[in-house]
């Protein structure tokens, strides 16, 4: 049963199928699917996929499912078809969603009960025809008659999972095409091969001893690579990946005990949220063996406070954007050392994933002494293939350095070059470094002493207003109901230069999120336009 090729991404899911047939894969909303039973789903599609009459140009599937299992069996079914899987969002914006879709140039599509809701919208405008399969459904005569264009197949019309047959897949062929936001409002394609999240599934399996006892939490939509991690890395071991509904989500750490977890994984945000609702007390899952965090920086008290609530658990901060395959750097929190090794109050990003070279370069592209300050960029196996259908931004991003032979990729972070034996420091977004009258600040050294002198974590600095060449000051959003504000500026202008104090903090009860629960900096500037208007 096993694929060919051992690097293709679900290659451990099959071998998986083989050992753990009778284990629980998969738990959605209490739900629950074997291996064997999700396989048979899986498969099922995949010949179905297989025997439809579409052009296999390009070799992809669409995946338009939510926290559902044919969310799940939909990445499985287009990766046993031998395509790659292109993640869809009913959260997204319709528009959104539609324009993802025609950028794949996807034929097929799988699509769920509750995101069938929103196909009418996406599908307006969409000239070229697609197979839509809706496993969820059996009758799909009305929306056959409505879209005579579009070919349509209900639950009823699969094909038995017999009839499919191990494809070989080439380890630099798309595992899966993930659409993040560019810069100038249309998504960027993000084209990761087989042998890019392997690469990474490979060391975190081995890494932390992962095995069939262990159950995963999936926190991250597909549409947020993060998600590949969970899956991919339980399912290489026999594990059961257990995605909560977004009620359940409410309250992480319920969902923590209630499932049984034992490894967890979310960004920094899900963490800041438990410690302000006050449930990341000492000893309260004692369940977990392993906890990682990514997406954004951590905040080193939200790293001791979980550390303490999770007294059997290692806790590891990973770093990585999108086109570096999930994360590509590691660092381990140490209760006796790691408050003294963090910077303005961040969590270090640590070292390399093995194979991984990490350079640390000036606006030449050429390496910074030790100690110094510059932009991350990055080659080895995990390194993606560029952006879909886009050689002008895949130039741009994809570096060749002078004196290296290999391309690497320009992160867009700056970080500081580490001495010997000490763990490399993340200081924020290359942008994030601002001109104020003149003067160059770091924003997350604003945000730092703010977080430190008000002990709230949920922190938010903001060049404001601006003018040409930076901004003439600054604010900032700190996440409470309120904040005594001017004792808190006084204590903060004890520490930092005048030109660094915010002339305004803003307080809100709960930060915009965007939708891979990141703080979305860019709603938070709208609320500063219209403050100011």
């Amino acid at each position: 049963m096993t694929m060919t090729h051992p690097n293709s991404l679900c290659s451990g899911f099959l071998q998986s199928v083989e050992r753990f047939a009778d284990h629980p894969a998969l738990e959605v909303s209490g739900q629950r699917l074997t291996y064997a039973q999700l396989f048979q789903q899986a498969a099922s599609l995949a010949a179905t996929l297989s025997a439809l009459d579409t052009a296999n140009d390009p070799p992809l599937t669409a995946v338009f499912a939510y926290r559902s299992m044919t969310a799940f069996a939909g990445v499985l079914g287009a990766l046993l078809r031998g395509h790659g899987y292109v993640p869809l969002n009913r959260t997204f914006p319709p528009d959104r969603t539609r324009t993802m879709l025609q950028r794949s140039g996807c034929k097929a599509v799988i699509v769920d009960a509750q995101s069938e809701n929103q196909l009418t919208q996406v599908l307006e405008g969409i000239d070229h025809t697609l197979a839509i399969v809706l496993p969820e459904r059996d009758d799909v005569r009305a929306l056959a008659s409505r879209w005579p264009n579009h070919q349509f197949i209900g639950g009823g019309q699969l094909a038995p999972s017999d009839p499919w047959r191990p494809v070989e897949t080439s380890p630099n062929s798309i595992a899966y095409l993930l659409f993040t936001s560019g810069s100038t409002g249309v998504p960027k394609g993000v084209m990761v091969a087989h042998r890019n999240a392997r690469s990474y599934v490979d060391f975190i399996a081995n890494r932390f001893s992962i095995t069939h006892e262990d159950r995963f939490s999936q926190t991250f939509d597909m549409t947020f690579d993060l998600s590949v991690a969970d899956m991919f890395v339980a399912w290489e071991r026999g594990a059961c990946v257990c995605c909560p509904s977004e009620k359940t989500l409410i309250n992480p750490g319920r969902f923590i005990n209630d499932s049984r977890l034992t490894i967890w994984f979310s960004v920094p945000s899900t963490a800041v949220f438990m410690k302000r609702l006050g449930t990341l007390k000492p000893g309260l899952y004692p369940r977990l063996r392993a906890s990682m965090f990514c997406g954004e920086a951590l905040p080193a008290e939200v790293a001791r406070a979980w550390s303490e609530a999770t007294p059997h658990s290692i806790v590891e901060n990973l770093y990585g954007p999108t086109e570096l395959a999930i994360a590509c750097m590691f660092y381990r929190w140490d209760p006796a050392r790691s408050a003294s090794e963090a910077e303005n109050g961040i969590v270090p990003i640590g070292e390399p994933f093995p194979g991984m070279v990490a350079l640390v370069a000036d606006e030449t592209f050429r390496e910074v002494a030790p100690g110094e300050d510059g932009e991350l960029l990055m080659t080895g196996p995990q390194m993606s293939l560029g952006y879909w259908r886009d050689p002008e931004k895949t130039a741009a991003s994809f570096v060749t350095p002078p004196g290296r032979g290999e391309v690497y990729y320009r992160t867009g972070d700056r970080v500081r070059r580490p001495l010997d034996g000490q763990p490399m420091i993340y200081l924020g977004r290359v942008d994030n470094q601002i001109k104020v009258l003149g003067h160059r600040v770091e924003l997350g050294e604003v945000e730092a002493a703010l977080r430190e002198l008000s002990g709230i974590d949920g922190v938010a600095a903001f060049g404001w207003p601006l003018v040409a060449g930076g901004a003439s000051g600054i604010e900032a959003f700190m996440q409470t109901e309120s904040v005594e504000a001017e004792e808190l500026l006084k204590k903060v202008s004890l520490r930092l230069p005048l030109y660094m104090v915010p002339r305004k903090i803003h307080c809100l009860p709960v930060f915009p999120l965007n939708p891979n629960g990141k703080i979305d900096r860019k709603a938070l500037m709208k609320v500063l336009e219209t403050a100011n208007d």
